[in-house]
């Protein structure tokens, strides 16, 4: 069970603080709920309490951490399948994971297939959305700014703007 102030991530979604747990009443049926904010958009969020540790909610990474997965995004390239739909699939399966260095991976392949022959709508897409998931748990632990982290991930992405 996590408690108010404590950063968390939900996969999918991406890294938050929460703020509160409440019980709400929807269709009827009444339960207890995370109220967690995003770094990022700053939007709300609510998962029930209930299910948090089924659907892969976890404490955000350490900041020693980080900085190791950072060394993913500036590291070597992995094989991806040349199947769109294969690649699609398992980069999806790779985000929903929640683990923060199979997100930074996906990060990296599709960032670096964007510079070699562009990217479908769909997977640029997923690239946005990985990228934001990455740098939403990245602002929460290393406490820094959000143009901070992106300026960094681009940087080590080799990319020269935000990408």
């Amino acid at each position: 069970m996590f408690n108010i102030g404590d950063k968390v991530v939900y996969p999918m979604h991406g890294a938050g603080v929460i703020e509160s747990i409440e019980e709400k009443e929807i269709l009827g049926q009444k339960q207890k709920y995370y109220i967690m904010k995003m770094p990022i958009g700053d939007i709300q969020v609510m998962v029930p309490t209930s299910n948090a540790q089924e659907i892969g909610m976890r404490e955000i990474i350490a900041c020693k951490d980080a900085d190791r997965v950072l060394n993913v995004l500036s590291g070597e390239r992995t094989e991806m399948n040349a199947n769109w739909n294969k690649r699609y699939r398992e980069n999806m399966d790779k985000i929903r994971s929640g683990n923060i260095f199979e997100v930074a991976e996906v990060v990296k392949n599709l960032a670096h297939k964007n510079t070699e022959k562009g990217l479908s709508t769909g997977e640029k897409k997923l690239y946005n959305s990985a990228k934001q998931i990455l740098i939403s748990e990245l602002v929460l632990a290393n406490q820094s700014s959000k143009t901070e982290i992106e300026e960094l991930v681009n940087s080590k992405l080799g990319l020269n703007e935000n990408a």
